[in-house]
Protein backbone atom coordinates (compact mmCIF):
# COMPACT_ATOMS: atom_id res chain seq x y z
CA UNK A 1 0.00 0.00 0.00
CA UNK A 2 2.93 2.61 0.99
CA UNK A 3 5.03 1.51 -2.56
CA UNK A 4 1.72 2.36 -4.46
CA UNK A 5 1.19 5.55 -2.59
CA UNK A 6 4.51 6.68 -3.51
CA UNK A 7 4.23 5.73 -6.80
CA UNK A 8 0.82 7.98 -7.46
CA UNK A 9 2.89 10.93 -5.68
CA UNK A 10 5.49 11.06 -8.09
CA UNK A 11 3.39 10.27 -10.91
CA UNK A 12 1.07 14.09 -9.66
CA UNK A 13 4.24 15.52 -9.04
CA UNK A 14 5.55 14.58 -12.39
CA UNK A 15 2.63 15.69 -13.89
CA UNK A 16 2.51 19.08 -11.81
CA UNK A 17 6.28 20.03 -12.73
CA UNK A 18 5.55 18.85 -16.62
CA UNK A 19 2.64 21.27 -16.55
CA UNK A 20 4.10 24.17 -14.78
CA UNK A 21 7.12 23.80 -17.07
CA UNK A 22 4.83 23.80 -20.31
CA UNK A 23 2.87 27.38 -18.67
CA UNK A 24 6.69 28.90 -18.04
CA UNK A 25 7.46 28.15 -21.40
CA UNK A 26 4.85 29.79 -22.95
CA UNK A 27 5.13 33.17 -20.81
CA UNK A 28 8.75 33.07 -22.03
CA UNK A 29 7.57 32.58 -25.57
CA UNK A 30 5.26 35.32 -25.01
CA UNK A 31 7.58 37.48 -23.51
CA UNK A 32 9.86 37.03 -26.12
CA UNK A 33 7.48 37.87 -28.90
CA UNK A 34 6.20 41.16 -27.49
CA UNK A 35 9.51 42.12 -27.01
CA UNK A 36 10.31 41.29 -30.66
CA UNK A 37 7.06 43.53 -31.79
CA UNK A 38 7.93 46.27 -29.70
CA UNK A 39 11.74 46.26 -31.02
CA UNK A 40 9.86 46.19 -34.53
CA UNK A 41 7.35 48.93 -34.09
CA UNK A 42 10.16 51.38 -32.84
CA UNK A 43 13.03 50.26 -35.50
CA UNK A 44 10.57 50.83 -38.41
CA UNK A 45 8.42 53.29 -37.35
CA UNK A 46 9.13 54.64 -41.28
CA UNK A 47 7.22 51.94 -42.72
CA UNK A 48 4.38 51.83 -44.76
CA UNK A 49 1.39 49.51 -44.90
CA UNK A 50 2.18 48.49 -48.89
CA UNK A 51 5.75 47.27 -47.78
CA UNK A 52 4.46 45.54 -44.56
CA UNK A 53 4.78 41.85 -45.70
CA UNK A 54 4.48 39.60 -42.45
CA UNK A 55 5.53 35.38 -43.04
CA UNK A 56 3.48 32.85 -40.52
CA UNK A 57 5.03 32.84 -37.07
CA UNK A 58 6.67 36.25 -37.30
CA UNK A 59 5.69 39.02 -34.28
CA UNK A 60 3.77 41.63 -36.56
CA UNK A 61 2.79 43.84 -33.67
CA UNK A 62 0.90 44.48 -30.27
CA UNK A 63 -2.47 43.67 -29.25
CA UNK A 64 -3.21 46.77 -26.13
CA UNK A 65 -6.00 46.13 -23.67
CA UNK A 66 -5.67 49.18 -21.88
CA UNK A 67 -8.63 48.16 -19.66
CA UNK A 68 -6.81 45.54 -18.08
CA UNK A 69 -3.16 47.25 -18.59
CA UNK A 70 -2.10 44.25 -21.18
CA UNK A 71 0.14 44.28 -24.08
CA UNK A 72 -0.52 41.02 -26.05
CA UNK A 73 2.28 40.24 -28.76
CA UNK A 74 0.35 39.43 -32.38
CA UNK A 75 2.10 37.00 -34.52
CA UNK A 76 0.91 36.40 -37.88
CA UNK A 77 -0.63 32.43 -37.94
CA UNK A 78 -3.43 30.78 -35.95
CA UNK A 79 -1.39 27.63 -35.85
CA UNK A 80 -0.59 25.72 -32.10
CA UNK A 81 2.80 26.77 -32.68
CA UNK A 82 1.96 30.72 -33.39
CA UNK A 83 -1.04 31.09 -30.76
CA UNK A 84 1.67 29.72 -28.22
CA UNK A 85 3.76 33.33 -28.74
CA UNK A 86 1.08 35.51 -28.74
CA UNK A 87 -2.76 36.44 -30.15
CA UNK A 88 -2.96 34.94 -33.32
CA UNK A 89 -3.56 36.92 -37.07
CA UNK A 90 -5.56 35.38 -39.52
CA UNK A 91 -3.84 35.24 -42.32
CA UNK A 92 -5.52 36.27 -45.34
CA UNK A 93 -8.40 38.75 -43.33
CA UNK A 94 -7.37 42.16 -43.49
CA UNK A 95 -4.85 44.64 -40.97
CA UNK A 96 -5.05 47.36 -39.55
CA UNK A 97 -5.41 50.37 -41.84
CA UNK A 98 -6.86 48.07 -44.49
CA UNK A 99 -10.90 48.10 -45.89
CA UNK A 100 -12.42 44.37 -44.10
CA UNK A 101 -12.44 42.37 -41.01
CA UNK A 102 -9.15 41.76 -39.09
CA UNK A 103 -9.63 39.16 -37.15
CA UNK A 104 -7.57 37.98 -34.10
CA UNK A 105 -7.22 34.63 -31.77
CA UNK A 106 -6.11 33.80 -28.71
CA UNK A 107 -6.26 30.91 -26.26
CA UNK A 108 -8.35 31.60 -23.18
CA UNK A 109 -5.97 30.05 -20.73
CA UNK A 110 -2.89 32.14 -22.11
CA UNK A 111 -2.98 35.39 -23.56
CA UNK A 112 -7.09 35.73 -23.17
CA UNK A 113 -7.51 34.77 -19.51
CA UNK A 114 -9.26 38.32 -18.91
CA UNK A 115 -10.92 38.78 -22.16
CA UNK A 116 -14.62 38.45 -20.49
CA UNK A 117 -13.35 41.40 -18.33
CA UNK A 118 -14.06 43.76 -21.32
CA UNK A 119 -17.43 45.44 -21.69
CA UNK A 120 -18.49 47.56 -24.68
CA UNK A 121 -17.25 50.81 -25.43
CA UNK A 122 -13.88 49.32 -23.92
CA UNK A 123 -10.86 50.19 -26.09
CA UNK A 124 -8.36 48.55 -27.91
CA UNK A 125 -5.26 49.56 -29.73
CA UNK A 126 -3.02 47.38 -32.24
CA UNK A 127 0.37 48.81 -32.65
CA UNK A 128 2.22 48.09 -36.16
CA UNK A 129 5.46 49.00 -37.40
CA UNK A 130 3.46 51.64 -39.87
CA UNK A 131 0.88 53.18 -37.47
CA UNK A 132 -0.89 52.76 -34.21
CA UNK A 133 -4.94 52.39 -34.49
CA UNK A 134 -7.75 52.33 -31.85
CA UNK A 135 -11.16 50.33 -31.80
CA UNK A 136 -13.92 50.82 -29.62
CA UNK A 137 -15.98 47.17 -28.58
CA UNK A 138 -19.37 47.30 -29.87
CA UNK A 139 -20.65 43.63 -29.53
CA UNK A 140 -19.74 41.06 -27.69
CA UNK A 141 -21.25 37.20 -28.85
CA UNK A 142 -21.06 33.51 -27.77
CA UNK A 143 -20.95 31.10 -30.93
CA UNK A 144 -20.46 27.53 -31.34
CA UNK A 145 -17.09 25.93 -31.66
CA UNK A 146 -17.67 24.88 -35.60
CA UNK A 147 -19.40 28.17 -36.33
CA UNK A 148 -17.17 29.85 -38.86
CA UNK A 149 -19.59 32.10 -39.52
CA UNK A 150 -17.43 34.75 -37.99
CA UNK A 151 -14.68 34.95 -40.35
CA UNK A 152 -15.96 36.36 -43.10
CA UNK A 153 -13.54 37.40 -45.75
CA UNK A 154 -15.60 38.71 -48.54
CA UNK A 155 -16.42 41.61 -45.59
CA UNK A 156 -15.64 44.73 -47.38
CA UNK A 157 -17.25 47.38 -45.18
CA UNK A 158 -15.33 49.46 -42.45
CA UNK A 159 -12.50 48.30 -40.33
CA UNK A 160 -13.64 45.90 -38.67
CA UNK A 161 -11.80 44.21 -35.14
CA UNK A 162 -12.86 40.83 -34.71
CA UNK A 163 -11.25 38.76 -31.40
CA UNK A 164 -11.97 35.43 -30.73
CA UNK A 165 -11.48 32.48 -28.01
CA UNK A 166 -12.63 29.63 -26.86
CA UNK A 167 -15.67 29.94 -24.07
CA UNK A 168 -16.34 29.36 -21.22
CA UNK A 169 -13.22 31.19 -20.11
CA UNK A 170 -12.88 28.78 -17.21
CA UNK A 171 -13.95 25.34 -18.92
CA UNK A 172 -11.60 22.83 -18.18
CA UNK A 173 -10.86 20.56 -22.20
CA UNK A 174 -11.95 21.76 -25.27
CA UNK A 175 -14.50 24.61 -25.14
CA UNK A 176 -17.54 24.03 -26.70
CA UNK A 177 -18.40 27.57 -27.52
CA UNK A 178 -16.41 30.52 -28.65
CA UNK A 179 -16.31 34.50 -27.61
CA UNK A 180 -16.37 37.08 -30.01
CA UNK A 181 -15.64 40.70 -29.43
CA UNK A 182 -16.05 43.11 -32.37
CA UNK A 183 -14.66 46.12 -32.61
CA UNK A 184 -14.78 49.35 -34.98
CA UNK A 185 -11.84 51.65 -35.85
CA UNK A 186 -12.06 55.27 -34.20
CA UNK A 187 -9.07 56.93 -35.83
Amino acid sequence: MRFTAKVLILIGLYFIGYSGYHIWKSKQMQDDALQHAKEMITDDSDMNRSSFDPQVGDAIGVLGLPRLDESLPIIEGVDEEDLAKGVGHYKGTALPSEQGQIVLSGHRDTVFRRLGELEIGDELEIKMPYGQFKYIIEKTEIVGADDLTVVRPDYNEDELLTVTTCYPFRYVGDAPDRYIIYAKRTN
